[in-house]
């Protein structure tokens, strides 16, 4: 047979593969034709051989027939789960219309609170708001919202991370404000509002006014007149009351049923300079609430559609009383569901406690569900793109699993990952060749790109993980892409102790015929090695790894695969040695 060694092992693994995909469609019952189809696309030169691979395949075809279909699914959800994702991917999903949109108007705004850095959950609010801004050839707006300088206080270098984060999902938008910078344009609106007998200085102690509140009566401030109103709050602004003193409410129904949203709080006092905020310093003392700035914002940037999460309902409520006194017309607003991921942590204040604790660096810990620590465990923005079109603005909440959210990464950069050997706990075997030999080893199928080595006759030592021994049968097995060996016991050379071999042949057919495990290999004189780091929960498990030499041709960011051991990402170079980040199996 005239096809390479490393080429067959490519092409049983393909027909392995799809011949499991294409019986699990078809009731269990796989046909040749599609499944040489799929070989001859994925590795395009192996047509010359078609031939010679036939009665390979047909066997492949029979294996997987003669399984039940329950088994060929867990065949390939074990395997290949991301040909399962592919099956039920829409192409180019649709997101449905926005309500009342208009082509060249639309103007959609992402307004993240810098007090860390933007998660999963994020991405679906800024994905959607600029992709429905792109359908209608409208804008996003960028706005920060941070005008809570004590409870939520910004991180200053947070700006520039949410922007970095923003900028890598592939988002572009047209303006972007900073809120707490713009707090003389809220007093002015404040003015408005008062004037409109919309909002009211309320002096009375938070307690008092819960009490009112919960009883659906108003507090004793209410009915004080518009030039009253105006004088306290120009007191405010002059620094006259201390925090706690004074705040500003906007008038709603005091016997709406949910007490939260009766006469909520629009502007209060806060003492800034004891907690000063990263940006204007302590120069206010009268800070906006979250839900007065961002509906003052929304009407005085125009933004016409705004896509937030279902927690948020209650907000929009207390805003419309706000548009109502302005006369302002509201935004049309959808609510989606929450967006979760099994596995990886999204808490925020989980977040900064771990880095407090344990001195981590801020953001990226690959234990995050912060799209900067998806983004160094090695998932790429399309994998978001995906997640994000799936639950679309469903208003049910959607929780994703760790597992699927592999499977849709690995489909992605699957055909993009270079392949490495790599072995953990490594043990010597020495090798004795009789002649010149050469190994191919597959660095990418996709592309057909091969590594060869050349051994020249004599002993040499490689390394194997020692958990491969168990897959030793009959004392045999196949070094990948190179021979198929026996263990003859242990000996020491040149005071090296390791297990001395003998070759029984070189051949893949042999292999196949015998039923061997193949397993990955380190040259002795041709590797480095590398610390692979694996999040496990609330931990990062370090394991010391040899790699070949080869890798150190890579790039930090780039994503490799490890054979039988999975996906990581390259995060640094130290002198020759390296680092990795485990992504997913």
């Amino acid at each position: 047979m005239n096809v390479e060694e490393s080429i067959l092992e490519r092409v049983r693994e393909i027909a392995y593969k799809h011949a499991l995909l294409n019986a699990y469609k078809h009731d269990g019952r796989a046909e040749l034709k599609p499944v040489i189809s799929k070989i001859v696309s994925e590795i395009p030169e192996i047509r010359s051989f078609i031939r010679e691979i036939i009665s390979i395949v047909q066997e492949i075809v029979n294996r997987v027939n003669s399984m039940s279909i329950e088994k060929q699914r867990e065949e390939i959800e074990k395997n290949w789960p991301e040909l399962l994702v592919e099956e039920h991917r829409v192409e180019e999903k649709k997101l449905p219309p926005l309500p009342n949109a208009v082509e060249n108007k639309v103007v959609t705004r992402f307004a993240p609170n810098p007090d860390y850095t933007i998660h999963l959950g994020n991405a679906r609010p800024v994905l959607l708001s600029y992709w429905y801004a792109e359908i209608y050839k409208g804008k996003m707006i960028l706005r920060f919202e941070d005008t809570d300088p004590r409870i939520k206080s910004p991180f200053p270098e947070a700006y520039v991370k949410i922007k970095e984060d923003i900028k890598w999902l592939g988002v572009k938008w047209s303006e972007e404000y900073i809120q707490s910078m713009r707090l003389p344009i809220y007093y002015d609106i404040a003015r408005e509002l008062i004037k409109a007998n919309g909002a009211y200085v309320d002096k009375c102690s938070d307690k008092e006014f819960k009490k009112y509140r919960n009883m659906g009566k108003a507090c004793p401030h209410r009915n004080n007149s518009v030039e009253n109103n105006l004088e306290e709050l120009d007191k405010i602004l002059e620094n006259y009351y201390s925090e706690g003193e004074a705040v500003i409410r906007v008038k709603t129904d005091m016997k709406h049923p949910d007490p939260s949203i009766r006469d909520w709080v629009a502007l209060r006092i806060i003492d800034t300079s004891k907690t000063p905020h990263p940006v204007v310093g302590d120069k206010y003392n009268l800070w906006p609430t979250y839900n007065y700035a961002a509906a003052v914002d929304d009407h005085l940037m125009g933004i016409t559609h705004i896509l937030r999460a279902k927690e948020h309902v209650s907000n929009t409520i207390k805003q419309k009383y706000l548009y109502d006194h302005m006369k302002w017309t509201y935004p049309e607003t959808i609510h989606f569901g929450r967006l979760s991921l099994e596995g990886v942590i999204l808490s925020k204040s989980k977040m900064r406690k771990m880095i407090l604790e344990q001195n981590l660096e801020p953001y990226d810990d690959p234990r995050f569900g912060t799209l900067s620590g998806l983004r160094r465990r090695g998932f790429v923005k399309e994998t978001i793109w995906e997640i994000v079109r799936q639950v679309g603005v469903k208003s049910i909440d959607a929780r994703i699993s760790f597992v699927n959210l592999a499977a849709i990464n690995r489909s992605f950069i699957d055909s993009k990952a270079r392949r490495y050997m790599a072995v953990e706990n490594p043990i010597s075997l020495f090798i004795e060749l009789e002649s010149d030999v050469k190994a191919t080893i597959l660095r990418n199928p996709a592309t057909g790109e091969k590594y060869e080595y050349f051994f020249s006759k004599g002993v040499h030592i490689i390394y194997i993980s020692r958990r491969d021994l168990e897959l030793f049968r009959n004392n045999m097995v196949r070094l990948m892409g190179f021979a198929n060996i026996v263990l003859e016991g242990l000996t020491i050379i040149d005071n090296n102790i390791g297990y001395k071999t003998r070759i029984t042949s070189f051949s893949q057919e042999d292999a196949v015929e015998k039923n061997l495990a193949i397993i990955q290999w380190v040259s002795g004189d041709n590797y480095v090695e590398a610390d692979l780091i694996t999040p496990t929960g609330n931990e990062l498990v370090y394991r010391r790894i040899l790699v070949e030499r080869d890798i150190l041709n890579s790039k930090v960011d780039d994503i490799v695969q490890f054979y039988r051991i999975g996906f990581a990402r390259i995060d640094r170079f130290d002198n020759n040695r390296l680092t990795c980040i485990f992504s997913h199996e």
